[in-house]
Protein backbone atom coordinates (compact mmCIF):
# COMPACT_ATOMS: atom_id res chain seq x y z
CA UNK A 1 0.00 0.00 0.00
CA UNK A 2 1.36 3.24 -0.82
CA UNK A 3 1.29 5.76 2.23
CA UNK A 4 0.72 9.17 2.16
CA UNK A 5 0.44 11.68 4.68
CA UNK A 6 -2.97 13.56 5.32
CA UNK A 7 -3.80 16.45 7.68
CA UNK A 8 -6.56 15.35 10.43
CA UNK A 9 -6.34 18.15 12.81
CA UNK A 10 -5.43 21.87 13.41
CA UNK A 11 -5.53 24.24 16.00
CA UNK A 12 -4.05 27.43 16.97
CA UNK A 13 -3.87 29.97 20.12
CA UNK A 14 -3.51 33.47 20.17
CA UNK A 15 -2.16 35.29 23.70
CA UNK A 16 -5.29 37.08 25.67
CA UNK A 17 -3.80 40.52 25.04
CA UNK A 18 -4.34 42.16 22.05
CA UNK A 19 -2.77 45.07 20.75
CA UNK A 20 -4.40 47.57 17.99
CA UNK A 21 -2.67 49.81 15.89
CA UNK A 22 -3.92 52.54 17.84
CA UNK A 23 -2.54 50.96 21.10
CA UNK A 24 0.78 51.01 19.89
CA UNK A 25 1.01 53.84 18.52
CA UNK A 26 0.11 55.45 21.33
CA UNK A 27 2.67 52.94 23.74
CA UNK A 28 5.19 54.58 20.66
CA UNK A 29 4.15 58.31 21.09
CA UNK A 30 4.99 58.19 25.16
CA UNK A 31 8.61 57.37 23.76
CA UNK A 32 8.91 60.15 21.04
CA UNK A 33 8.32 57.37 17.79
CA UNK A 34 5.40 58.70 15.68
CA UNK A 35 3.62 55.85 13.64
CA UNK A 36 -0.63 55.66 13.41
CA UNK A 37 -2.80 52.92 12.07
CA UNK A 38 -3.09 54.62 8.39
CA UNK A 39 0.67 54.80 8.03
CA UNK A 40 0.77 50.99 9.66
CA UNK A 41 -2.18 49.19 7.31
CA UNK A 42 -1.08 51.10 4.41
CA UNK A 43 2.47 49.57 4.52
CA UNK A 44 1.82 45.66 5.65
CA UNK A 45 -2.12 45.39 6.02
CA UNK A 46 -1.81 44.89 9.68
CA UNK A 47 -4.63 46.48 12.08
CA UNK A 48 -3.76 44.38 15.40
CA UNK A 49 -1.51 41.80 17.16
CA UNK A 50 -1.73 39.88 19.75
CA UNK A 51 1.11 40.00 22.34
CA UNK A 52 2.51 37.06 25.06
CA UNK A 53 2.45 38.01 29.07
CA UNK A 54 6.07 37.94 29.85
CA UNK A 55 5.83 34.88 32.16
CA UNK A 56 4.05 32.99 28.75
CA UNK A 57 6.88 31.18 26.52
CA UNK A 58 6.13 29.43 23.18
CA UNK A 59 5.44 25.99 24.89
CA UNK A 60 2.64 27.59 26.72
CA UNK A 61 1.00 28.57 23.22
CA UNK A 62 1.57 25.68 21.77
CA UNK A 63 0.67 23.34 23.77
CA UNK A 64 -3.14 25.12 23.92
CA UNK A 65 -3.02 25.14 20.29
CA UNK A 66 -2.06 21.56 20.22
CA UNK A 67 -4.33 20.50 22.38
CA UNK A 68 -6.89 21.51 19.59
CA UNK A 69 -5.06 20.29 16.97
CA UNK A 70 -5.47 16.89 19.11
CA UNK A 71 -9.16 17.16 19.74
CA UNK A 72 -10.08 17.59 15.78
CA UNK A 73 -8.04 14.62 15.24
CA UNK A 74 -9.63 12.43 17.71
CA UNK A 75 -6.43 11.59 18.86
CA UNK A 76 -4.69 11.63 22.72
CA UNK A 77 -1.30 12.69 23.44
CA UNK A 78 -0.16 9.59 23.38
CA UNK A 79 -0.93 8.53 20.25
CA UNK A 80 1.33 11.20 18.76
CA UNK A 81 4.69 9.44 18.10
CA UNK A 82 6.55 12.48 16.51
CA UNK A 83 7.06 16.03 17.54
CA UNK A 84 8.41 18.77 15.14
CA UNK A 85 8.12 22.42 16.18
CA UNK A 86 9.14 25.14 14.37
CA UNK A 87 10.23 28.25 16.37
CA UNK A 88 12.68 31.40 16.36
CA UNK A 89 11.78 32.18 19.53
CA UNK A 90 12.65 28.68 22.20
CA UNK A 91 11.87 28.23 25.63
CA UNK A 92 15.32 28.39 26.46
CA UNK A 93 18.30 30.81 26.26
CA UNK A 94 20.75 28.74 22.80
CA UNK A 95 17.70 26.63 22.02
CA UNK A 96 18.00 23.66 24.52
CA UNK A 97 16.53 21.77 25.56
CA UNK A 98 13.92 22.12 22.37
CA UNK A 99 10.55 23.57 22.80
CA UNK A 100 9.07 20.57 21.48
CA UNK A 101 10.68 18.29 24.36
CA UNK A 102 9.22 21.09 26.77
CA UNK A 103 5.87 20.58 24.82
CA UNK A 104 6.24 16.59 25.01
CA UNK A 105 6.57 16.69 28.54
CA UNK A 106 3.26 20.04 29.31
CA UNK A 107 1.05 17.49 26.84
CA UNK A 108 2.07 13.99 29.06
CA UNK A 109 3.66 12.38 26.20
CA UNK A 110 5.52 9.87 28.51
CA UNK A 111 5.35 6.94 24.70
CA UNK A 112 9.47 7.81 24.13
CA UNK A 113 8.63 8.95 21.07
CA UNK A 114 10.86 11.69 19.21
CA UNK A 115 10.51 15.39 19.43
CA UNK A 116 12.39 17.81 17.83
CA UNK A 117 12.72 21.87 17.01
CA UNK A 118 13.19 23.39 13.36
CA UNK A 119 15.00 26.68 12.34
CA UNK A 120 13.72 28.32 9.41
CA UNK A 121 12.28 31.33 10.78
CA UNK A 122 8.82 32.16 8.60
CA UNK A 123 9.24 29.07 6.66
CA UNK A 124 9.89 26.56 9.63
CA UNK A 125 6.55 25.44 9.53
CA UNK A 126 6.67 24.80 5.75
CA UNK A 127 10.08 22.92 6.63
CA UNK A 128 8.13 21.13 9.49
CA UNK A 129 5.53 19.44 6.89
CA UNK A 130 7.81 18.79 4.69
CA UNK A 131 9.87 16.28 6.92
CA UNK A 132 7.10 15.29 9.10
CA UNK A 133 5.51 14.12 5.09
CA UNK A 134 9.07 11.89 4.59
CA UNK A 135 8.87 10.06 7.88
CA UNK A 136 5.48 9.11 7.37
CA UNK A 137 6.07 8.27 3.72
CA UNK A 138 8.85 6.22 4.90
CA UNK A 139 7.18 4.32 7.70
CA UNK A 140 8.93 5.44 10.09
CA UNK A 141 5.80 7.47 12.12
CA UNK A 142 2.30 7.41 11.87
CA UNK A 143 0.87 10.67 13.99
CA UNK A 144 2.63 13.45 14.06
CA UNK A 145 2.09 16.73 16.12
CA UNK A 146 3.80 19.48 13.65
CA UNK A 147 3.73 23.11 15.40
CA UNK A 148 4.79 26.27 14.72
CA UNK A 149 5.08 28.86 17.78
CA UNK A 150 6.69 32.34 18.52
CA UNK A 151 6.65 35.07 20.80
CA UNK A 152 8.34 37.27 18.12
CA UNK A 153 7.74 40.36 21.05
CA UNK A 154 10.39 39.56 22.91
CA UNK A 155 13.32 40.49 19.87
CA UNK A 156 11.83 43.78 19.17
CA UNK A 157 13.85 46.85 19.04
CA UNK A 158 10.62 48.62 20.08
CA UNK A 159 12.76 52.50 19.03
CA UNK A 160 12.48 50.90 15.24
CA UNK A 161 8.87 51.66 14.21
CA UNK A 162 9.48 50.39 10.78
CA UNK A 163 9.86 46.47 12.66
CA UNK A 164 8.21 46.79 15.78
CA UNK A 165 4.82 47.14 14.56
CA UNK A 166 5.14 44.26 11.95
CA UNK A 167 5.12 41.09 14.41
CA UNK A 168 2.78 39.11 17.26
CA UNK A 169 2.87 36.27 18.82
CA UNK A 170 1.01 33.14 18.50
CA UNK A 171 1.36 29.22 17.71
CA UNK A 172 -0.79 27.18 14.97
CA UNK A 173 -0.94 23.29 15.32
CA UNK A 174 -1.22 20.40 12.63
CA UNK A 175 -1.45 16.64 13.03
CA UNK A 176 -0.70 14.75 10.46
CA UNK A 177 -1.20 10.98 9.87
CA UNK A 178 -0.34 8.20 7.65
CA UNK A 179 -3.24 6.95 4.93
CA UNK A 180 -3.90 5.66 2.28
CA UNK A 181 -5.51 8.46 1.02
CA UNK A 182 -3.79 11.40 -1.05
CA UNK A 183 -3.02 14.13 1.47
CA UNK A 184 0.31 16.42 1.09
CA UNK A 185 0.76 15.69 -2.98
CA UNK A 186 3.86 17.77 -2.86
CA UNK A 187 6.51 20.17 -0.66
CA UNK A 188 9.71 21.96 -2.14
CA UNK A 189 12.16 23.86 0.04
CA UNK A 190 14.81 25.97 -0.95
CA UNK A 191 17.73 27.99 1.01
CA UNK A 192 20.20 30.73 -0.04
CA UNK A 193 22.45 31.58 2.52
CA UNK A 194 23.46 34.68 0.81
CA UNK A 195 20.89 36.97 2.13
CA UNK A 196 21.05 35.68 5.41
CA UNK A 197 21.79 38.88 6.27
CA UNK A 198 18.54 40.99 4.96
CA UNK A 199 16.77 39.21 7.92
CA UNK A 200 18.19 38.19 11.24
CA UNK A 201 19.07 38.98 14.99
CA UNK A 202 22.61 40.15 14.50
CA UNK A 203 23.48 39.52 18.21
CA UNK A 204 25.98 36.79 19.04
CA UNK A 205 27.12 34.95 22.41
CA UNK A 206 30.50 35.66 23.66
CA UNK A 207 31.88 35.06 27.82
CA UNK A 208 28.14 34.49 28.66
CA UNK A 209 26.97 38.36 27.46
CA UNK A 210 24.77 39.49 23.74
CA UNK A 211 27.65 40.57 21.61
CA UNK A 212 25.73 42.85 19.23
CA UNK A 213 21.72 43.42 18.60
CA UNK A 214 19.72 40.63 20.54
CA UNK A 215 16.84 42.11 18.09
CA UNK A 216 15.41 41.62 14.83
CA UNK A 217 17.11 43.28 11.84
CA UNK A 218 15.31 43.41 8.52
CA UNK A 219 16.37 45.29 5.31
CA UNK A 220 12.47 45.87 4.13
CA UNK A 221 12.85 46.31 0.68
CA UNK A 222 15.41 43.72 0.00
CA UNK A 223 12.92 41.27 1.77
CA UNK A 224 10.23 42.38 0.13
CA UNK A 225 11.35 42.32 -3.75
CA UNK A 226 13.14 38.39 -2.90
CA UNK A 227 9.75 37.04 -1.51
CA UNK A 228 7.16 37.97 -4.16
CA UNK A 229 9.93 36.53 -6.39
CA UNK A 230 10.63 32.73 -4.67
CA UNK A 231 7.08 32.66 -3.69
CA UNK A 232 5.94 32.65 -7.02
CA UNK A 233 8.65 30.16 -8.29
CA UNK A 234 8.96 27.60 -5.13
CA UNK A 235 4.41 27.28 -5.71
CA UNK A 236 4.79 26.98 -9.40
CA UNK A 237 7.20 23.80 -8.30
CA UNK A 238 5.16 22.76 -5.62
CA UNK A 239 2.30 21.99 -8.73
CA UNK A 240 4.28 21.04 -11.42
CA UNK A 241 5.61 17.96 -8.60
CA UNK A 242 2.08 16.97 -8.23
CA UNK A 243 0.99 17.12 -11.72
CA UNK A 244 -1.54 20.42 -11.34
CA UNK A 245 -1.87 24.13 -12.64
CA UNK A 246 -2.32 26.99 -10.25
CA UNK A 247 -6.39 26.79 -11.32
CA UNK A 248 -6.71 23.78 -9.27
CA UNK A 249 -5.76 25.50 -6.19
CA UNK A 250 -8.86 26.25 -3.55
CA UNK A 251 -6.84 28.02 -0.97
CA UNK A 252 -3.72 29.70 -0.91
CA UNK A 253 -2.39 30.39 2.31
CA UNK A 254 1.01 32.33 2.22
CA UNK A 255 3.28 33.41 5.08
CA UNK A 256 0.92 36.34 6.77
CA UNK A 257 3.89 39.14 6.75
CA UNK A 258 2.61 41.86 4.47
CA UNK A 259 -0.85 42.01 2.16
CA UNK A 260 1.21 43.80 -0.64
CA UNK A 261 3.44 40.44 -0.39
CA UNK A 262 0.11 38.40 -0.28
CA UNK A 263 -1.47 39.84 -3.51
CA UNK A 264 1.31 40.05 -5.55
CA UNK A 265 2.02 36.47 -5.12
CA UNK A 266 -1.77 35.77 -6.05
CA UNK A 267 -2.00 37.71 -8.61
CA UNK A 268 1.14 36.04 -10.27
CA UNK A 269 -0.23 32.99 -10.08
CA UNK A 270 -3.21 33.72 -11.56
CA UNK A 271 -5.43 33.18 -8.40
CA UNK A 272 -8.71 35.75 -7.56
CA UNK A 273 -7.94 37.31 -4.04
CA UNK A 274 -11.04 35.43 -2.98
CA UNK A 275 -9.23 32.35 -3.07
CA UNK A 276 -5.99 33.38 -0.13
CA UNK A 277 -6.89 33.03 3.22
CA UNK A 278 -6.22 36.22 5.12
CA UNK A 279 -5.25 36.95 8.89
CA UNK A 280 -2.33 39.09 8.69
CA UNK A 281 -4.68 41.77 9.40
CA UNK A 282 -5.75 40.84 13.05
CA UNK A 283 -2.71 38.49 13.56
CA UNK A 284 0.23 40.60 12.24
CA UNK A 285 3.75 38.97 10.96
CA UNK A 286 3.39 35.64 13.78
CA UNK A 287 6.62 33.82 11.65
CA UNK A 288 6.31 30.24 12.13
CA UNK A 289 2.77 30.40 13.43
CA UNK A 290 1.30 32.16 10.57
CA UNK A 291 0.70 29.89 8.13
CA UNK A 292 -1.19 26.97 10.64
CA UNK A 293 -3.13 29.94 12.21
CA UNK A 294 -4.17 30.72 9.32
CA UNK A 295 -5.00 27.04 7.87
CA UNK A 296 -7.11 26.74 11.01
CA UNK A 297 -8.78 29.82 11.13
CA UNK A 298 -10.17 28.50 7.65
CA UNK A 299 -10.73 25.30 8.66
CA UNK A 300 -13.03 26.01 11.63
CA UNK A 301 -14.99 28.98 9.77
CA UNK A 302 -15.51 26.47 7.74
CA UNK A 303 -14.35 27.33 4.22
CA UNK A 304 -11.69 24.93 3.64
CA UNK A 305 -13.66 21.67 2.91
CA UNK A 306 -12.66 17.83 2.46
CA UNK A 307 -11.46 17.15 -0.91
CA UNK A 308 -9.93 20.40 -1.69
CA UNK A 309 -6.43 21.65 -2.71
CA UNK A 310 -4.59 24.09 -0.37
CA UNK A 311 -1.26 25.40 -1.17
CA UNK A 312 0.39 26.66 1.73
CA UNK A 313 4.16 28.61 1.09
CA UNK A 314 6.68 30.80 3.55
CA UNK A 315 9.23 32.92 3.05
CA UNK A 316 11.67 33.95 5.61
CA UNK A 317 15.32 34.40 7.39
CA UNK A 318 18.05 32.59 6.40
CA UNK A 319 17.11 33.06 3.16
CA UNK A 320 14.36 30.10 3.59
CA UNK A 321 11.33 29.36 1.58
CA UNK A 322 9.15 26.67 0.67
CA UNK A 323 5.76 25.23 -0.27
CA UNK A 324 3.18 22.86 0.73
CA UNK A 325 0.45 21.37 -1.22
CA UNK A 326 -1.78 19.31 0.08
CA UNK A 327 -5.64 17.69 -0.39
CA UNK A 328 -7.32 18.51 2.49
Amino acid sequence: MTLYSKIIGTGSYLPPKRVTNQDLAAQLGEKGIETSDEWIVSRSGISARHYAEPDMQSSDLAVEASKRALQMAGLSPNDIDLIILATSTPDHFGGFPSTACVVQRKLGINNGSPAFDVQAVCSGFVYAVSVADSFIKAGAHKNVLIIGAEVFSRILNFEDRTTCVLFGDGAGAMVLTASSEPGVLSTKLHADGSYGDILCVPGSVSGGAVAGSAFLYMDGPAVFKLAVSVLEKVANEALNAADMSASQIDWLIPHQANIRIMQGTAKKLGLPLEKMVVTVDQHGNTSAASIPLALDTAMRDGRIKPGQNVMMEGVGGGFTWGAVLARM
